[in-house]
């Protein structure tokens, strides 16, 4: 299941997001949104997890928590 991360602070590393989600099962694709002339996180990322109720978990366990003190939210990605 491909999960949408948004809210994310610009300092948030892609390490950080896969090892957050780690924590509820196995991840096995992260990628932090970043802005192509900039190089900086746009805020957002795309985490991929195989397991469907490890996905739905980590929803549950991390959506509206803080993380590097932004409040973030995590849905299911629209595909």
């Amino acid at each position: 299941m491909k999960l949408l991360v948004r809210n994310l602070a610009r300092s948030t590393a892609e390490h950080e997001i896969r090892a957050l989600f780690s924590s509820y099962g196995s991840v096995s694709a992260c990628n932090l949104v970043l802005d192509q002339e900039t190089g900086l996180s746009k805020g957002f990322a795309f985490v991929e997890m195989q397991n469907e109720d490890e996905a739905k978990a980590a929803i549950e366990a991390l959506n509206l928590t803080k993380v590097d003190k932004s409040k973030i939210r995590v849905k299911k990605a629209q595909h």
